[in-house]
C-alpha cells in the first residue's frame, strides 16, 4: 500500500513529507460546497501532468476524477471522526458543569452522613451510659445480697458458737 501511494505521488508530482503523508499544496483547501466537505484539487494540472508522462486525455481525466471523488470521500469520512472547536468547547463547557454538579452533591451527601454518624455516635454514647448505670446497680444488688447472705451466715456461725460455749460452760459446771 504504501509503495502504491508512493509511485502514485511521484507520478502525479506529489511530495510526501512522511510515509503515506502529503505535503499539502496551496490549491488544495477544505470547502463547504452543498453541506459536504471538498478537498480542492488542481484537475487540470493534474490531467496535464499525466498527459506529460504519456497517458491520453481520457485516461488522464477519468483517472483525476477517481482521484477526486476518493479525496472527497475519505476527507468526509476523516471528518465523521472530529468535532469542531466550538463542540469540543460545549461539551467541556457541560462535563464541568456536571463534575460541578457532582461535586456539590458529593459534599452534601457527606455533610448529611456526617451528620447522621453523629447523631448516631450520640445515641450508642448514651446507650452505653445506660447500661453502665444498670450494670452498676445491678452489681451493687448482687453485692448488698451477697453481704447479707455472709452477714446472715456470720450470724449463725456466731449463734452456733455461743449456743456451743454455753453448752460447754454447762457442761463444765456439770462435771
Amino acid at each position: 500500500m504504501a509503495a502504491a501511494t508512493r509511485r502514485l505521488a511521484v507520478l502525479f508530482g506529489i511530495q510526501l513529507c512522511a510515509p503515506n503523508r502529503f505535503v499539502s499544496r496551496p490549491i488544495s483547501d477544505l470547502a463547504n460546497s452543498n453541506g459536504k466537505r471538498l478537498f480542492l484539487v488542481d484537475t487540470l494540472a493534474l490531467v496535464r501532468r499525466l498527459e506529460a508522462h504519456g497517458v491520453p486525455s481520457k485516461q488522464a481525466e477519468a483517472i483525476t476524477a477517481a482521484l477526486t471523488e476518493v479525496l472527497n470521500d475519505s476527507l468526509e469520512n476523516v471528518s465523521y471522526s472530529f468535532v469542531s472547536k466550538a463542540e469540543m468547547q460545549k461539551s467541556e463547557m457541560t462535563q464541568e458543569s456536571n463534575l460541578s454538579k457532582f461535586k456539590t452533591e458529593v459534599k452534601s451527601s457527606q455533610g448529611h452522613h456526617f451528620s447522621l454518624l453523629q447523631h448516631e455516635t450520640e445515641k450508642l454514647k448514651s446507650d452505653i451510659e445506660k447500661m453502665r448505670s444498670e450494670l452498676r446497680y445491678e452489681i451493687d444488688k448482687v453485692t448488698a445480697g451477697q453481704r447479707l447472705d455472709l452477714n446472715l451466715e456470720k450470724g449463725k456461725f456466731m449463734n452456733c458458737g455461743h449456743n456451743w460455749k454455753q453448752q460447754n460452760t454447762m457442761l463444765l459446771s456439770i462435771a
